[in-house]
């Protein structure tokens, strides 16, 4: 009996134990579960937050930019006109000078003696003449009173104008030698910046000839010309412009420059000169544009850059250049949908205005495009979309003189491109203001 009644105190107490080991598992892995989805959750990834904005939509003109050298207007080589010892120079190496400025004397003594041997000559044919006139009045009037021969008439008459006529060579005589003492003085023909001196005073010149001594050169600085070359695809771009009837001929066409330590082309210019012909080896055309150079920044020899514009004004759309990625060869950005998911969009893009770059296609007004938080983005992925604002300063204005350009054009270029829509006012349930 005390056996049996052990034995039931036994499996009494091994069920209470099997019970209380029961319920503490059960409260263990509970407290486990709520613990590992507490955990879950918490690890669960947030949306990543990203700043999106529409194209901005806004005229546009695309620009063609090429390289060219400046060149002086006008450039002279002085040269004397007479021969003899150079006496004097009166200028500044490399100083600017006006037109009539005094640069060389040459010894003038010889073409004074010569100048007052005509005028000596000059006043003895008129002393001749004189008396050729006088005679011949003589002759006349005896010839009326028939005491004089026909035949001694003429003579008089014959000695008369061959007198005058010495006097006009005379004249002409002391003329030239009046001109060859004034080229003994060499005056500046224009305004300009002038060379280095080629012969110093004391040495013999030899003038009169286009093989006379080079004395030194001038050249001019304001206006300035540019010379570039175009070439060919760009050359018949314009040709195109103009048998479209988008770009007149009978309006200067402006030409920005820029020169090494510039930038934003701050000179303005127009194209006066463009040739006749492509250059076969280059299959480039020479053209020239001219520059006001008031400030005297600009000199001939210097390299420069040129602008112009390429295309009639048309609008189209635009997008800061960080938010265009490449893809190998492809370029793409990347845009949110109503429902809040990246998508990718392949670009066919244009050239840079600014800061901004020109979209041809691949974008619509409406996309809401990614600006910033780009490389948290991945197509596919949900995002927290807020809505932001390209800056409209970062486009690029378009100057005064193209609007002028294009202006007889411009109801017919304002037609808006297949992806130049304006923007709706229905809002994206995915952003948020």
């Amino acid at each position: 009996m005390i056996f049996k009644s052990t034995e039931r105190k036994f499996q009494k107490a091994f069920i209470y134990i099997t019970i209380i080991v029961l319920a503490f598992f059960m409260y263990g892995c509970g407290r486990s579960s709520d613990l590992s989805s507490k955990q879950a959750s918490a690890t669960k990834p947030s949306a990543p937050v990203v700043t999106v904005a529409r194209p901005i939509s806004t005229d546009v003109v695309e620009w063609n930019y090429f390289t060219g050298r400046l060149d002086a207007v006008n450039k002279v080589d002085i040269r004397a006109r007479v021969s003899g010892y150079l006496e004097s120079v009166h200028f500044k190496e490399g100083a600017k000078v006006k037109k009539g400025d005094l640069l060389f004397v040459i010894d003038p003594r010889p073409y004074q003696a010569e100048l007052d041997r005509t005028q000596g000559q000059l006043e003895t044919v008129e002393a001749n003449f004189r008396l050729a006139k006088i005679e011949q009045r003589r002759a006349e009037q005896l010839l009326k009173q028939q005491a004089y021969s026909q035949e001694t008439y003429d003579q008089r008459l014959a000695a008369m104008r061959q007198a005058e006529g010495n006097v006009e060579a005379a004249k002409a005589a002391v003329t030239a030698a009046r001109l060859n003492l004034e080229f003994t003085q060499i005056q500046a023909p224009i305004d300009g910046m002038i060379s280095k001196l080629n012969v110093t005073p004391g040495n013999l010149i030899d003038g009169g000839s286009s093989q006379s001594t080079l004395l030194t050169t001038i050249v001019s600085l304001d206006p300035i010309y540019c010379y570039f070359t175009v070439d060919e695809r760009s050359h018949l771009q314009y040709v195109r412009l103009v048998q479209q009837g988008k770009l007149p001929t009978d309006v200067k066409f402006p030409v920005w420059l820029e020169i090494a330590d510039e930038k934003n082309y701050p000179h303005l210019g127009y194209v006066d000169f463009v040739d006749n012909h492509l250059d076969p080896g280059t299959a480039t055309i020479n053209v020239r544009a001219v520059f006001p150079n008031p400030n005297l920044v600009l000199s001939p020899g210097l390299f420069a850059r040129v602008k112009t514009p390429a295309t009639a004004i048309e609008e189209a759309l635009l997008i800061p250049e960080a938010s265009i990625m490449t893809d190998q060869a492809q370029k793409i950005a990347y845009v949110v949908n109503k429902e809040g998911i990246v998508e990718q969009k392949q670009l066919e893009t244009g050239p840079r205005q600014g800061d901004l770059r020109i979209i041809k296609q691949g974008l619509s007004a409406d996309d809401l495009v990614i600006i910033n938080g780009i490389q948290r983005a991945r197509p596919g992925q949900h995002v927290k979309a807020v809505e932001g604002r390209i800056p409209e300063q970062s486009k690029e204005v378009i100057p005064k003189e193209v609007r002028d350009l294009f202006s007889a054009n411009a109801n017919k270029l304002k037609s808006a491109p297949s992806n130049g829509a304006k923007p709706n006012n229905n809002s994206n349930p995915a952003v948020q203001e």
